[in-house]
């Protein structure tokens, strides 16, 4: 295939996925096991109940864990799946599946997990996992104490998660005191307190399936902790419906992710060089979303510098720049939060910061900010180059892979970090090249497309690639688009492998992933 006829094939599958960020706003990504675990023991009475059992047994590994690419991201999910199987064993709502299933279900879990606990020194940056870890362990030790099968004792959380916030987060809610916006995406951690909790409300969806859905948190499990079955609020039952209906049971960690999705696709895209037509409906709803505190996630999701940047990045591409000064709603001394109250930082939310400061300003010229626009793009850079690793690469919070990382600091440094940041970007291509797997592909645990095409989009942009290096970087570039070359291009590109990027579990945001491989394919058939 020529190059010509190759472009033309994916501008036409690059043009289809704008279409779906219209048709479909809630977004796309895989459903969760930690977020279906929360259904079927919160929602038993909503659509869907047996087959959510039926996913829980289905996805259970042969070790008695849910699959994770590590062993401490299989603790919410696998905590989730067997505290639901053991409350649908001890309420009877078995929804047609064999109990003798359930019941080696929830058997091997629970050794899995005893055996896992104590052997966990390092608990992955995950939401709320502090509070959901022993809020799940307490349930099942409930359950335990009131079945007589399966026999097991008592689990104990790792070392260090206490609990001790639990009831704080539930006197909060007992006594009408409004949740810090942050706390509602796991209002479930609230317990028994979060039903009907009279100073939350659901915020509604937006277009498409959410007109008339509303939700809590953005999170089917906290809005099914909050929804009073006897007298369900029809705009949060709607949303709990809209859930499960793509997946026929099975649920996402997070829903809509509207805005989110909108920024990182249509970005990579423009940035790839596919001459994508984006309707002036999709970029006038793109701005909109920008408000005071710049946008969340989607509707339901707090604000936050990430998704903002995203967006306002995005805007700019398109030749629709807004200004960024929103973001300094998110700025510290030495970089930015990527909301308020953040406990952490992330290094890819000061990347996409820096984009979105960087394009305005080279854009537009700045205006009477610019100055200050040019302080923060050199307080950014200054802070991402000090938070590389000694081999190169970056490590974030919100993914599992440091290729993602690496990807989105590299290429933010190279494009507006200027000289101060040329090592930095030096030897994250150096790093990138030194760790291409014999296939062609990159990846963690084993070549994965999405990690690969991160390596091949940051081998194919990143401008400040030294003199001695530039033939091993082609050499790897095309070893890379070969290996891609040979993925179907599906709605799931990596279905076989775990999921990468980081909520209360761990989730693949499928649209996002496909603009990935679809950029890298345009730009690595270039280069070679």
């Amino acid at each position: 295939m020529t190059v010509l006829t190759e472009d033309l094939a994916l501008d036409a599958v690059a043009n289809a996925l704008v279409d779906e960020l219209v048709t479909l706003p809630w977004g796309q990504e895989t459903p969760s096991v930690y977020e279906t675990g929360r259904l079927t023991s919160l929602a038993p009475w909503l659509t869907g109940h047996a087959e959510r059992l039926r996913f829980l047994l289905e996805t259970q590994g042969p070790d008695g864990l849910w699959p994770a690419p590590a062993p401490g991201y299989a603790l919410a999910p696998s905590l989730s799946a067997v505290e639901a199987v053991l409350n649908v064993l001890r309420a009877g709502a078995t929804g047609g599946v064999a109990r003798t299933a359930l019941t080696g279900c929830a058997a091997r879990g629970l050794r899995a997990l005893a055996d896992l606990m104590p052997r966990l020194a390092r608990i992955p940056d995950m939401p709320a996992i502090e509070h959901i870890t022993p809020m799940l362990v307490a349930r099942i030790n409930e359950h335990l104490a009131a079945l007589p099968e399966p026999a097991a004792a008592p689990l104990a959380p790792p070392p260090g998660m206490t609990g001790a916030m639990l009831p704080v987060v539930a006197d909060l809610l007992g006594h009408g005191a409004e949740p810090p916006a942050k706390l509602l995406h796991a209002l479930e951690i609230g317990g028994p307190a979060a039903r009907g909790a009279l100073a939350v409300r659901p915020v509604p969806c937006g277009p498409g399936p959410g007109a008339a859905a509303a939700s809590v948190g953005a999170s089917p499990a906290a809005t099914a902790a909050w929804l009073d079955p006897a007298a369900p609020d029809p705009a949060a039952l709607r949303y709990l419906e809209e859930c499960v209906r793509p997946y026929g049971g099975p649920v996402p960690v997070a829903a809509p992710i509207t805005h989110f999705e909108r920024g990182w696709v249509l970005g990579w895209l423009v940035r790839a060089g596919f001459p994508v037509e984006v309707p002036a409906a999709l970029v006038a709803e793109m701005r909109a979303a920008l408000g005071p505190a710049g946008a969340p996630g989607g509707p339901g999701l707090p604000h936050d510098a990430d998704s903002s940047s995203g967006l306002l990045y995005t805007l700019s591409l398109l030749g629709s720049p807004h200004p960024p000064d929103l973001l300094w709603n998110y700025e510290t001394d030495t970089h930015f939060f990527t909301w308020r109250g953040e406990n952490g930082r992330s290094v890819t939310t000061n990347a996409h910061v820096l984009e979105a400061f960087g394009h305005y300003l080279r854009s537009t010229g700045g205006g009477e900010p610019a100055a200050h626009y040019a302080a923060t793009v050199a307080k950014v850079t200054s802070w991402l180059c000090s938070a590389q690793e000694d081999d190169g690469r970056w490590q974030d919070r919100w993914h599992v892979s440091p290729y993602y990382a690496t990807f989105c600091v590299a290429l933010a440094l190279d494009g507006f970090g200027g000289a101060a940041a040329a090592p930095a970007v030096e030897r994250a291509v150096r790093w990138i090249l030194d760790t291409r797997n014999a296939d062609g592909s990159w990846g963690v645990r084993g070549g994965s497309a999405e990690e690969t095409a991160y390596a091949v989009q940051t081998l194919s942009l990143a401008r400040g690639v030294p003199a001695g290096a530039r033939r091993a970087v082609r050499k790897a570039v095309a070893s890379g688009t070969a290996f891609l070359r040979a993925v179907p291009l599906t709605s799931d590109i990596d279905a076989d492998r775990p999921p990468l990027w980081h909520d209360k579990d761990l989730y693949r945001p499928l649209a996002i992933v496909r603009a990935a491989v679809l950029g890298a394919l345009r730009l690595g058939g270039r280069i070679i």
